[in-house]
């Protein structure tokens, strides 16, 4: 029996879409980082790249995230406005901007990445293993009585002649 391999493929995303990772212009966007990732799929494997001015990406706990502050940050990058960052495990990433101020006015994100999914069970690949043996011996006995009543046909003409 062959084996399967399951082909995953990357994705890069930009945090926040075309605008980028920057501070809400108003209160009644507090949450548009997490509308943008609510409307997207991330995997492991799959890369978010911060693209910002004058600010920097912190990776940081739920409770760090609740209280938009962090004294030991999972990870933090303020690398000359682009920033990317792999997504290396499935749960949950929350995203925080570390300058002062700006996650309070909703600079701040959280993402959910999907566990991979797992090959169909192997009765699902034995059932239709089983099918296909079904139809080999079906089709096996079909000729089989076929060249058995062709035989039986010839024999017939020669022993007329």
């Amino acid at each position: 029996m062959g084996s399967s391999k399951i082909v995953l493929l990357s994705i890069l995303h930009i945090a926040g879409g075309a605008n980028g990772w920057i501070i809400p212009n108003s209160s009644n966007h507090e949450d548009v980082f997490d509308q943008w990732a609510s409307k997207n799929r991330f995997k492991i494997g799959d890369t978010i790249r911060f693209k910002y001015k004058k600010d920097s990406v912190l990776v940081v706990s739920e409770e760090e995230y609740k209280k938009c502050q962090t004294t030991k940050p999972e990870f933090y990058s303020n690398k000359g406005g682009d920033t990317v960052f792999k997504l290396n495990r499935h749960g949950l990433f929350y995203f925080i901007s570390g300058v002062s101020g700006h996650c309070e006015k909703g600079q701040k994100m959280i993402i959910k990445v999907m566990e991979v999914e797992s090959p169909p069970p192997s009765s699902s690949l034995s059932a239709s293993t089983h099918k296909s043996n079904n139809a080999v011996k079906k089709t096996t006995r079909f000729v089989g009585a076929g060249l058995v009543a062709f035989s039986t046909l010839v024999l017939t003409v020669f022993s007329l002649v």
